[in-house]
């Protein structure tokens, strides 16, 4: 059994029990992991505020700076150990696992190398008075990660946390925490001091409720569900703790007229089909103008015909799904949608000989998309792609804003002055001109509004989250 790592040490779950992990590729249970509880999460409380009054807190910014990009050293080092076991842990492709590990240490580099540049500022006054603000670590963070993405969104939450001086206590997803688990060890062997990184495993309902509600935490981070993160907002409010929560997306891709849909055609397909759809910010809906409808359909039906599900190993553009619920969800949802008769517009295709209890699902899109209909509003987090057209740009904004969420969008279009325009309408956290994602972007500032959450990662903004100002007024007179 997998133990929690908490106070730089491996250490069994006070409960003796555990919870097993399973597969999504043969959704049979192949490991088990510690069932932390309170008592848990009151330890790996304890030692990370041992860490920020002790060594760790005593190191400075250079010093940090310097364990963070050995940390991203070693996990380059031991890439091919920790992309095997992000793709055994959540099913997806192999490639997009190393992906995603190259991904967990360039945070590590960014952040590290940023750590000494957290920079105050100086206030002119009155005078006969000196001001300053400095910037401080919050102290101690809790970080709740979900499942679809175990490997970036731990160095998206951390690295920036830990750069800054904080220590944190980490609670993976159940359904996908082992590389966190490896991970952890890997940093300790960095030379991260003991208490400065904690992972507590276990049932959100359990470790997770606790690490949000405790009092002993100054800062609390969680990426999934809006439902989930209305919760955890209300257990910290209780002791007047921030959170800084990213909750969904039903993100619009819009095309116009103009167009070059050789280039965007590609890429709108590979927004929904990345990762099974299991991504907030995944493209889930394309809004194209009526002009170029059937046109943009057809090409877009003809490159998602080509798009394979399969067995990680054998590099598809699908894995299944992380989740036996999260599988469950997706096939209601494609159920509901057939039932109402929406048009099919394209299917990928299912590799031969899939394990039959695996949670494969087969990638569709629909189109047209009444603007009613709840797969033009809800997120569905799978590979579920809804067309809906659009008259002019008016409509486009209207159509693209029309959601509770708001966190990703992109245009396509080779009119500069209307990319300038878009971009200041529609509203969100990104918006990208004739590309979507650019690679992950570390360095850029990601987040959203609405049902989408609120606060800011990646990027030097993270660091806005992750300190507090000091006013230091000195009366030199």
């Amino acid at each position: 059994m997998s133990m929690l790592f908490i106070d730089g040490k491996q250490v069994p779950a006070s409960s003796g029990q555990s919870i097993p992990v399973y597969s999504p590729v043969s959704g049979e249970a192949y490991a088990e992991i510690g069932r932390g509880l309170s008592a848990d999460v009151d330890s790996a409380v304890a030692a990370a505020r041992s860490a920020v009054n002790g060594e760790w807190g005593q190191y400075s910014a250079t010093q940090r700076g310097r364990i963070l990009v050995e940390i991203g050293v070693r996990v380059l080092q031991n890439i091919e150990e920790l992309a095997a076991i992000e793709a055994k842990d959540t099913g997806k492709p192999v490639a997009l696992a190393r992906k995603d590990i190259e991904a967990l240490a360039r945070y590590f580099e960014f952040y590290g190398s940023a750590a000494d540049k957290i920079h105050g500022e100086v206030i002119p006054y009155l005078s006969g008075y000196s001001v300053s603000v400095v910037r401080e670590p919050c102290g101690v963070v809790g970080h709740i990660i979900p499942w679809n993405y175990p490997a970036q969104m731990l160095g998206r939450t951390i690295a920036p946390a830990l750069a800054a001086g904080n220590a944190s206590i980490v609670k993976p997803a159940e359904d996908a925490c082992m590389t966190s688990l490896r991970f952890a060890q890997i940093a300790h062997d960095a030379g991260l001091p003991a208490g400065a990184l904690n992972i507590v495993t276990g049932y959100g309902r359990e470790a997770g409720a606790a690490l949000a509600g405790h009092p002993g935490i100054n800062l609390m981070t969680f990426t999934g569900s809006p439902e989930v993160g209305v919760a955890i907002q209300t257990a910290a409010a209780a002791n007047y703790v921030k959170c800084v929560l990213e909750l969904g997306g039903k993100c619009p891709q819009v095309v116009f007229e103009d167009a070059d849909l050789e280039k965007a055609v590609p890429i709108l397909v590979g927004a929904i089909i990345q990762n099974a759809g299991q991504t907030c910010s995944a493209g889930s809906r394309v809004l194209i103008q009526r002009s170029i409808y059937d046109k943009a359909v057809t090409l877009i039906a003809e490159r998602f015909s080509q798009m394979r599900v399969g067995l990680p190993e054998s590099n598809p553009d699908c894995g299944p799904i992380i989740t036996r619920a999260q599988f469950g969800r997706v096939q209601k949802f494609i159920e509901e949608c057939r039932a109402s008769d929406l048009p099919v517009v394209a299917q990928a295709k299912l590799d031969a000989n899939l394990p039959e209890n695996g949670y494969y699902v087969q990638p569709v899109v629909f189109g047209p998309v009444p603007r009613d209909h709840k797969l033009a509003r809800e997120e569905v987090f799978g590979p579920v792609l809804a067309i809906l057209p659009f008259d002019d740009e008016d409509d486009a904004v209207a159509l693209a804003n029309g959601t509770d969420y708001g966190l990703v969008a992109s245009v396509w279009t080779e009119n500069g002055a209307r990319q300038a325009r878009m971009a200041r309408r529609l509203e969100g956290g990104q918006v990208f001109i004739n590309c979507y994602g650019a690679g992950g972007g570390v360095e850029l500032p990601f987040g959203g509004i609405r049902k989408s959450g609120h606060g800011r990662e990646k990027g030097l903004l993270a660091f806005d989250e992750f300190t507090v100002t000091k006013t230091v007024v000195n009366h030199f007179s």
